[in-house]
């Protein structure tokens, strides 16, 4: 998202106006300090005009996941 965002020229601040959320929370989410939950997913993806799966593409799977 970071990347996305910075590609852009956006700072933290615009794209948090832009997906109608707080700036904290975008910075948050950068830092993986956040849980996105899938609807925020949707709302950031949509103002960085990224389908849900560009967006999440190369993540891993949760540290907490069972095996």
């Amino acid at each position: 998202m970071r990347e996305r965002r910075k590609a852009l020229g956006w700072s933290q601040e615009e794209l948090a106006h832009r997906a109608d959320v707080d700036r904290s929370y975008v910075g948050g989410v950068e830092r993986g300090e956040r849980n996105v939950t899938f609807l925020m997913l949707c709302r950031l993806s949509a103002a960085l005009n990224l389908s849900v799966s560009d967006l999440t593409r190369g993540l891993s799977a949760s540290r907490n996941e069972v095996a």
